[in-house]
């Protein structure tokens, strides 16, 4: 499941860290990075996907 968030990920970061914790600091701390940056969004999002546990 994680492939699958990771992909979603890099073509829409927030959908990824949405999947992955819900709506919480993390989910608006990367649509904050991806309106400044898609770059900086998909490297939060990976980031966030890959340390944390599922639905955390």
């Amino acid at each position: 499941m994680d492939l699958i968030r990771i992909i979603l990920a890099v073509i829409l970061p927030p959908l990824g860290v949405f999947l992955q914790v819900g709506i919480g600091k993390h989910f608006w701390i990367n649509i904050l990075l991806t309106l400044l940056g898609y770059i900086p969004g998909i490297v939060h999002a990976v980031w966030v996907i890959a340390r944390t546990p599922e639905h955390a």
